[in-house]
């Protein structure tokens, strides 16, 4: 598909959560819309910019745990976001630069730059996938994904932030299911996702209207679901900003300020 086939593909009169995203980390690579909503968003929940930036600490220290202590050499992650600092390739090869990065967004704003500007190490691999995490079957049949990743040795599926756009309707359960289905023992699952277990009712109703796009805020027991029948690494299930912290400043964001969890499991 050529450059200006992916920009007709481009709406920026609707909000989307990648360019959101990429607004409250600060960076250029939004909309009016997206500002629009995100101010919204974050006049209700100011800390909503910590959240996020959390969730890349978040990444980084995740990948670096699978990189370096568990040895795994391949991640497949879904719902990239637009390109920022230490992107999951990056984190990945400067400990292991044979690693192999599947990519997958179905914002084409996100494909282009991603696409431009994430460079794998010569050593190791990275891919851009254009589909939809609620269509299992299109990420892992897509033949640039087989060439790139081994889907008989581990790979580390991340899906973060993104769960919380699923709806119910959609059955992201079965969704993460027939992900995890494809993958071999040894394999880990990655997950963060926003929770209304710290927010006032009146921002869970907010949120959850639909006026800032689908999804559903989840309570801890509903995120833990995710990892029915895998191992959970320590600590578990925990707010995103504890999962294995030691080594981030401190003092660390309380749970209410990023209201999101976060765990890594291994698959048996």
């Amino acid at each position: 598909m050529s450059a200006q086939d992916w920009q007709s593909r481009i709406d920026t009169t609707v909000a989307h959560p990648a360019r959101r995203y990429d607004y409250w980390l600060g960076g250029k690579d939004n909309f009016a819309a997206d500002r629009e909503s995100g101010d919204a968003i974050a006049a209700k929940f100011p800390a909503i910019r910590t959240a996020v930036v959390e969730n890349r600490r978040f990444l980084r220290r995740a990948v670096t745990f699978l990189a370096s202590e568990v040895g795994v050499r391949q991640f497949l992650d879904i719902g990239t976001g637009l390109p920022t600092a230490n992107n999951t390739h990056e984190v990945a090869q400067a400990i292991a630069p044979e690693s192999r990065i599947a990519y997958v967004d179905n914002d084409p704003l996100v494909l282009v730059h991603a696409r431009a500007l994430l460079t794998s190490a010569p050593e190791g691999a990275t891919v851009y996938v254009d589909a939809d995490l609620r269509d299992p079957a299109k990420i892992l049949d897509d033949p640039d994904l087989r060439r790139t990743l081994d889907l008989t040795q581990p790979v580390a599926l991340l899906l973060l932030a993104i769960l919380h756009f699923v709806p119910e309707e959609d059955d992201p359960y079965a969704v993460v299911r027939r992900l995890l289905a494809a993958l071999p023992a040894g394999s880990y699952l990655v997950a963060s996702h926003a929770t209304s277990d710290y927010l006032p009712p009146e921002l869970v109703a907010d949120i959850s209207s639909g006026r800032h796009g689908q999804g559903r805020l989840r309570t801890r027991a509903e995120f833990a679901r995710f990892f029915d029948g895998l191992d959970l690494v320590e600590p578990g299930v925990v707010p995103l900003a504890e999962w294995r912290d030691s080594a981030e400043p401190q003092p660390r964001p309380t749970a209410s300020e990023t209201a999101m969890y976060a765990g890594v499991a291994r698959l048996p």
